[in-house]
Parts: structure tokens; C-alpha cells; sequence
């Protein structure tokens, strides 16, 4: 894992202090609200539904067994004993007293952990792939790029006030796990000596979503942040400040025109290689150092066979590692009764425990608002299995039907129009049994309380969308929507319908696609086959 250096600890201490007098001048009324609500956001802080609301950062979604102990201790201390993951593979914390935020902050610079930067119209926490460094095929740990990024774009001077948030994901593989088609930046790092990468600017969701669109492509790696500046210099000086709706830089690569903000990014590229040095190859290597995990075992490990219940565990929830002899499990959070993405202290400690044990100390999160470790000896499989069932965190149901995405929706966000949590749990009881989930196959479900799409669900297999209807939730269902390489959003199935209606609606999608699908054809096949509409007379059929 990365280690700060003395730079980055100063860093983050300064930021908790000037917070810590903001905060206090705030309290004793000497700082207007508008103002402060500046000061608080460049610090992660939103004032939600109940309570204030603190998003840290997990950078690219790397977490030690030590970070999450003090997470699990902060979430005790400080909040009502458990955390949110969320799609952006950061945590939340949802009850806090805003006079106890600087000090949570200070505790968190004790493990090398802050929330610079994860709100506000800045460059936010870069995302990636939760498998990065594990598998055989990547053309380098893109986490080694993210870090490299990170630090040039945090507190960057030029880009602290941008018109809107900005997003950038990277991924160094064929197959896309960090969607980076709906990011305002996507980065794919490919193989080569020397390293190159393509780049797609203009992806999005939210209230006007667009599939991003690739300006560039092999491009030399030494020249990423010259590109990266070049891109924001150019949403920086066009991008709309007099409408939050319009300034995103998807909305500005749509009214300037693809060829047209091509060619102003490309005559920007001159001042950028004057402001930012080319990345040097001795940095990629000693990065690639740090981020290099030494695996005690290289040797030959068979996975485990004979119990039909682990097997199908390691067939669902792991993942080949390019190291053989090992794999990399996933731990899906979600649960009857429990809200996606949510942990309690008690289950982190347990987790980061069982990380010591089994994955070196380290896990990872997730854009599904799942965790993985990362590094587990085939050996060890069946031991993780049998102490994950211990917590009940040990279903064979990541990519499944249950394995459901959702934002906190009206429940804790001011800004949704309806409730998401509690259909998750109703999802969860309807297709609780895991044959039934076995037998639906890979069927993601995503669910969002409001048009700015936190749950993603213009991008879910089965995407459900929170609308209000003169103070009452109503839902809209999307089919055939994906995130992975040429990303799709899914196709509105028809008028919006109550609560009470989602899940009978849900079940009559599935139990229609039961009927008509093809031998080896999984939902999203389907639905791509027959079209969207081909399930609307089902699925609003009376009962």
C-alpha cells in the first residue's frame, strides 16, 4: 500500500486544524453559513436529512486492516456504530455532531486517512478497479497511476473551484471494472513498453446522462497529467457556472461539440506541458514498489472440492489471482435487514481481523458497495468462507439479483424523492433463496432516490429510479442498462409506479425472462435480444 510521505502527513494535519478554527468560528456565530458550508464541503462535510453527513476518503479503494480498526472505533465513538460504503469506494458516516467533526478528522490523520476533497466542485477521490494488482492480464497496478494523480490533483490551486465535481476513474484491463465510459474523465492504462492509454472524456449520469466519448487514444503514459490538465483547463474556462444543472463537463463536450472541445483541449496542451512535468519512469517504479503486495506462497494451490456449498461460495465470490495458488474474494454487503453498503463497527473489526489472517492486512472497496480481499491462499478459502458465515457475510450472491446497489435515499438524503433501502430489503426477502438467485444468474439491480444517480441506476441490468409525485414516492424501472465495456444506460420500461407496486413489478420482469430467455442466456441478454418493451405488458399487468 501507498505510505505517506511527511508532505502528505503535514497536509492533512494543516487542513484538520484550519477546519478545526473554521468549525469553532462557525459555532460562535462569527462565520455565515454560506460561507462555511464552502469551507465544510472542501472538507467532506454535507449537513443531510438528521444530521451532518462525512464522507472520507479510501483512495482508490485501497483500505489496511489498521484503517478499517480505526473506522469501526470512529464509527463507535462518534456516530451510531456503523459506517456506509459507498459507489464512489469511499465510507460515510451519517450522525454526527458537528463540533465532534475536527476531532474524528484528527484521529483520522493517525492512519494516514483524511476527507479532502470528497464534495464539492473539485476533482474527487479517484476510483478504480477493487482487483487492481490481482489479475494476470492489466497492463500495470492502475492504482499506481491513480496515486499519481491524486497527488497532483489534490488542493490544486487551478482546480479548486471548478464548475461542478469531477470524476475520474482509471482501469489498466480489457474488461472495464471501474466504469470508466460514465465518468467525466476515463483513463485505460494498455500493455506496451512504453505504457500508453486511451482517454474518454464527457461520461455521466445524474439528470442528463451520457455515455463518455474517447478523444484520444495510445497515447505515451509520461504525458497523463499534461492531458489531465489540459482537459480541466478547458471545463474550467467554458464550463457553465450560472446553472449547476448545466456545468458539468458532459453538458459542455455536448453543446461545444465533440470535434470542436477536441481541438480546444489540444491547443491547451502546450500551456499544460508548460505547468506539469511528464511522469518519469523511475516514479512509476518506485510506486509499483510500494503498491507490490509479497505473497509468502507462489506455489501450485488447488481450490478446494467436495462441499457443493463452498464451491459454489468460490465459484461466485472469488476471483482468479495472477499469482497462482491464490484468489481474491469478494464480501458482499448486502444483507436482509440491512441497508447496502452498510457495516457496523463490530463487523469491521471482524473484518479487518480476518484480513490480517487470510489477505495481508488488506482489503478493498468497491463501485458496488461490496469489499474484497484481495489475497487469499486457495488453501485458506474454506477457513474465510466458515468464518464469514460466522458474521453472515458469507452469501454466494455478489453479481446476483440480491447483491443490489443503493444510494441511502430518503431516508438520510434531503435531496431524494423516495425511499430505496427499504426496497433492497424487500428484494432481499422475495429472493432470498439461493437457488432461486442461481437459477435467475447475474442479474444487477440499482437503485437511486433522486436524478442524481448515486445508486446508478441508468447503468443497472433492472434500474429503478425514486420520483416524487405532489409529495408522493414514485418509481421509474429502466431494463438493459451495464457499466462495463461499451456501456449501455437502460431503456425506460414505462409510466412511474407507486412503492407498493416496485417489487410485484420486479417479480413479474423476472418471472417473464424465466419464461422467455434462451439455454445459457443471462437477463441483460435477454433484454437486449427482446428489447425493453417486450417486458412492459408483464410487468404492468394486473394481478
Amino acid at each position: 500500500m501507498y505510505q505517506y510521505t511527511d508532505f502528505d502527513q503535514t497536509i492533512v494535519e494543516q487542513r484538520v486544524s484550519q477546519f478545526r478554527e473554521q468549525t469553532q468560528r462557525f459555532l460562535n456565530g462569527d462565520l455565515d453559513e454560506d460561507v462555511f458550508q464552502t469551507l465544510r464541503l472542501q472538507n467532506g462535510l454535507y449537513i443531510q436529512e438528521h444530521a451532518p453527513m462525512l464522507r472520507i476518503a479510501i483512495p482508490y479503494g485501497t483500505l489496511s486492516s489498521k484503517q478499517l480498526r480505526k473506522l469501526a472505533d470512529l464509527c463507535r465513538k462518534y456516530d451510531r456504530g456503523y459506517g456506509h460504503f459507498t459507489t464512489r469506494q469511499n465510507i460515510q458516516l451519517n450522525w454526527l455532531k458537528l463540533e465532534q467533526v475536527p476531532d474524528l478528522l484528527e484521529e483520522l490523520t493517525t492512519v494516514q486517512m483524511h476527507a479532502i476533497q470528497t464534495s464539492g466542485n473539485c476533482i474527487r477521490n479517484i476510483t478504480t478497479d477493487p482487483l487492481a494488482g490481482t489479475v494476470f492480464d492489466e497492463a500495470i497496478d492502475p492504482r499506481v497511476i491513480c496515486e499519481i494523480i491524486r497527488q497532483w490533483a489534490t488542493l490544486h490551486p487551478e482546480f479548486a473551484y471548478l464548475p461542478r465535481k469531477f470524476k475520474i476513474a482509471v482501469t489498466a484491463t480489457e474488461e472495464d471494472r471501474a466504469a470508466i465510459e460514465v465518468h467525466d474523465i476515463g483513463i485505460r492504462i494498455r500493455k506496451g513498453s512504453p505504457l500508453k492509454f486511451d482517454l474518454w472524456v464527457g461520461g455521466g449520469l445524474g439528470r442528463t446522462p451520457f455515455i463518455g466519448q474517447k478523444i484520444e487514444d495510445e497515447l505515451p503514459i509520461a504525458d497523463i497529467l499534461i492531458w489531465l490538465n489540459a482537459v480541466l483547463r478547458v471545463y474550467n474556462l467554458y464550463g457553465r457556472r450560472d446553472n449547476k444543472y448545466k456545468a458539468r463537463i458532459k453538458i459542455l463536450l455536448q453543446s461545444m461539440g465533440y470535434e470542436k472541445f477536441k481541438s480546444k483541449v489540444k491547443e491547451s496542451l502546450d500551456f499544460s506541458r508548460q505547468q506539469v512535468a511528464q511522469i518519469k519512469v523511475q516514479q512509476i517504479t518506485e510506486l509499483e514498489m510500494m503498491f507490490n503486495e509479497k505473497l509468502v506462497y507462489n506455489e501450485l494451490d488447488p481450490l478446494p472440492a467436495g462441499d457443493a456449498e463452498l464451491v459454489r461460495w468460490i465459484e461466485t465470490n472469488t476471483h482468479s489471482h495472477k499469482v497462482p495458488g491464490y484468489r481474491s474474494v469478494v464480501v458482499p454487503l448486502k444483507r436482509t435487514g440491512t441497508a447496502p453498503g452498510d457495516v457496523t463497527s463490530e463487523e469491521m473489526d471482524y473484518l479487518a481481523r480476518l484480513s490480517d489472517i487470510f489477505s495481508l492486512g488488506e482489503l478493498r472497496t468497491t463501485h458496488d458497495q461490496n469489499l474484497v480481499f484481495p489475497h487469499v491462499k486457495n488453501s485458506d478459502l474454506g477457513k474465510l468462507r466458515n468464518d464469514l458465515q460466522k458474521a453472515g457475510l458469507a452469501a454466494s450472491n455478489r453479481g446476483l439479483i440480491t447483491d443490489t446497489i443503493a444510494c441511502p435515499g430518503l431516508d438520510f438524503c434531503k435531496l431524494a424523492n423516495a425511499p430505496t433501502i427499504v426496497l433492497a430489503q424487500e428484494i432481499q426477502d422475495l429472493f432470498g433463496s439461493i437457488e432461486l438467485q442461481h437459477e435467475i444468474g447475474p442479474l444487477e439491480i440499482k437503485m437511486s432516490g433522486c436524478m442524481n444517480a448515486c445508486g446508478h441506476h441508468h447503468i443497472g441490468h433492472i434500474g429503478i429510479l425514486g420520483v416524487d409525485k405532489k409529495g408522493t414516492p414514485w418509481y421509474q424501472i429502466t431494463l438493459g442498462g451495464k457499466d462495463q465495456n461499451g456501456s449501455k444506460f437502460g431503456d425506460r420500461l414505462g409510466p412511474s409506479i407507486p412503492l407498493d407496486d416496485v417489487i410485484p413489478c420486479i417479480k413479474k420482469i423476472v418471472d417473464k425472462y424465466l419464461l422467455d430467455r434462451n439455454p445459457d442466456e443471462w437477463f441483460v441478454d435477454t433484454v437486449n435480444r427482446l428489447g425493453a418493451a417486450h417486458f412492459k405488458g408483464a410487468a404492468y399487468a394486473v394481478d
